[in-house]
C-alpha cells in the first residue's frame, strides 16, 4: 500500500524503491541514470493518473460490439519545471501519447534559494485539463509552488505535482501552499543541508540527466 496523508502520496512499490536507490548511487552512469528518471516517472503515473475521467464508447471487437471505457475530455497536460523535470516526460507519454506538453522555466538563486522565473509555455484550453507538473527533486518546495502558482494564474484548475525524492521542508511548503492539489512522491528523504540539497538525495538531478556539470 502506497502511503497517502492528505493530499500526499509516499510511493512504497518496491520496483520504485528499487530504482531509486540504483539513481543514488554516484556510480550510475548519465545513460542508466536518465532510463531510471523516465522507467519511475511511468511507474509512478499509474497511480497519479488514476482519476483520469472516462466515458464510455461502442467498439467492434473480432466477436462482436461491445461497450469499453476510454478516457474522456480535454487531453491530459504534462509540464515539466526545466530542466531537471525534461527527464520524466517521456515516461508519462509512453503511456499517455496524446498528452500535450507545456514548459515552465525556473532556476534557483544560489544565493538566496528563491526561484526565478525564465520561461512559461502551456497548452491551450490549460483550464479544461488534468495537469501533472514534473520534477524529479521537491527541495525547498519554492520552485514547485511557484510553477503551480503560474498555472493556476493561466487558469489551471485540476494540477497535480510529481516527484522521485522529496525533502520534509519542501513537502510541507508545497502541500501547505498548494493544499488543492494531489502530491505524489517517489521518495521521502531526511532533510536539506545547508546548501538546500536534498539529503541523502541523488545529487543535481539535472547535470546527472544531462550529463553536465
Amino acid at each position: 500500500m502506497d502511503n497517502k496523508t492528505g493530499n500526499v502520496m509516499i510511493m512504497d512499490h518496491p520496483l520504485i524503491k528499487h530504482k531509486i536507490s540504483l539513481l543514488r548511487d554516484k556510480n550510475t552512469g548519465t545513460g542508466e541514470f536518465r532510463s531510471l528518471v523516465e522507467e519511475i516517472a511511468m511507474l509512478m503515473a499509474f497511480e497519479s493518473l488514476r482519476s483520469l475521467p472516462t466515458e464510455e464508447i461502442e467498439i467492434e471487437t473480432p466477436i462482436e460490439k461491445c461497450m469499453a471505457p476510454v478516457i474522456s475530455g480535454k487531453k491530459l497536460a504534462v509540464v515539466p519545471i526545466l530542466r531537471a523535470g525534461l527527464g520524466m516526460v517521456d515516461g508519462i507519454l509512453k503511456l499517455v501519447p496524446s498528452a500535450k506538453v507545456g514548459h515552465i522555466g525556473l532556476c534557483r538563486n544560489e544565493e538566496t534559494h528563491l526561484p526565478q522565473e525564465y520561461y512559461c509555455k502551456l497548452p491551450q484550453m490549460i483550464e479544461q485539463r488534468e495537469v501533472i507538473v514534473l520534477d524529479p527533486m521537491l527541495a525547498t518546495g519554492g520552485s514547485a509552488a511557484a510553477a503551480i502558482d503560474m498555472i493556476k494564474a493561466k487558469g489551471g484548475k485540476s494540477i497535480k505535482f510529481m516527484c522521485i525524492i522529496a525533502a520534509p521542508e519542501g513537502l510541507e511548503v508545497l502541500s501547505k501552499a498548494h493544499p488543492d492539489i494531489g502530491i505524489y512522491c517517489g521518495n521521502l528523504d531526511r532533510c536539506l543541508n545547508e546548501n538546500a540539497y536534498i539529503c541523502p538525495g541523488l545529487g543535481d538531478a539535472g547535470d546527472r540527466i544531462f550529463g553536465t556539470k
